[in-house]
């Protein structure tokens, strides 16, 4: 079995040792502790939509069972700029959640950002800003209630990936990664620069998926192995895009996840406890078992796909230790204003 922890390798005790201490952390910690938390993503798209969104927080705050917010990214329309306002502007909104905000990056707010009506922004330009506003603390979430977190970047080799994080919360793991659609950034920025092509590809776009691609094989590892020595509960995955679990492997447009997805389904064979891995990208609420289809031994995995643009509803995960699911998912649908 192969692993791709690269430098961190060498100081994969001093990873799980770290994460260990993301759990004394937190506010509550007892074991076996049932608990709840927001699933949302692909929210909000559009002025239109930012007062609707603001009603989707408030109804988040007012229920006191929720510990933290996991989002999964695109935080603007994939046909709004990119400007530095609109990004600060939903950072803004976000922290008006008032538990912890957890958050992964999406392609709308910054591999898309090449379209002529994003901006024409160079890419890794608007990466850079997006990292810069949304993770000022590698160490901690944000939100008005920040948790102490766990930041692929405190590792050699991996300084810019502030983006992956870890955390545990009653045995239960939590790991963002940054996949994003747009087929993983496959996609050529067109806009930006006409002659990038899939045949022609920009050296840079390609360094850049890459590099983030072992990072995501590095942080999965990581996230297992500390998954396997602690006896988790079970693991639960954050992430943009749709991995396109239902082409096959051969078919262009799963090119940029075909990686992710063999090393994925390689840790869940490891791993005999339930994994979720949630996206977003789609928009349409969604539940299944896509490994289940072909191999009836990773039933423990499930896939939940967020609702997103114009739907403005949440879904409400229940962690429950006892039940051998572990996860129960609530759907949350607020009336328009």
């Amino acid at each position: 079995m192969r692993c791709y922890w690269g430098a961190l390798a060498f100081v994969l005790g001093s990873v799980l040792s770290a994460v260990g201490q993301c759990e004394i952390n937190l506010p509550s910690r007892i074991a076996g502790e049932g608990f709840a938390f927001a699933l949302i993503g692909d929210l909000p798209y559009g002025e239109g939509q930012v007062k609707d969104f603001d009603g989707l927080i408030e109804a988040i705050n007012r229920d006191p069972s929720i510990r933290f917010v996991l989002h999964a990214g695109d935080i603007k329309g994939g046909g709004e700029r990119c400007d530095d306002e609109l990004i600060l502007s939903r950072f803004r909104q976000f922290q008006k959640f008032q538990r912890a905000f957890i958050y992964t990056p999406g392609d709308n707010e910054w591999t898309d950002c090449h379209r002529p009506s994003n901006g024409r922004y160079y890419p890794l330009e608007r990466l850079d800003f997006l990292r810069r506003t949304f993770f000022p603390h590698s160490a901690r979430s944000t939100g008005a209630q920040p948790i102490a977190v766990l930041s692929q970047a405190s590792f050699p080799g991996f300084e810019p990936f502030v983006e992956n994080v870890l955390f545990s919360r009653s045995g239960v793991l939590f790991g963002t990664l940054h996949v994003v659609g747009s087929n993983n950034d496959l996609e050529p920025w067109s806009g930006f620069d006409p002659k990038d092509s899939a045949q022609t590809p920009r050296p840079d776009r390609i360094a850049e998926f890459e590099q983030r691609l072992q990072a995501t094989l590095a942080w999965l590892d990581v996230i297992f192995a500390h998954a396997r020595q602690q006896s988790a509960k079970g693991v639960f995955l954050l992430m943009q895009a749709n991995p396109r679990f239902e082409l096959g492997e051969t078919d262009p447009g799963r090119a940029g996840f075909n990686a992710f997805l063999s090393h994925l389904k390689e840790r869940v064979a490891g791993f005999d406890k339930p994994v979720v891995l949630a996206h977003g990208d789609f928009h349409e609420y969604l539940i299944d078992k896509p490994f289940d289809r072909e191999e009836p031994r990773l039933a423990n995995f499930t896939r939940i796909q967020t609702f997103g643009s114009p739907r403005v509803n949440w879904i409400k995960v229940h962690v429950v230790p006892h039940s051998p699911s572990l996860f129960v998912f609530e759907q949350k649908i607020l009336e328009k204003r």
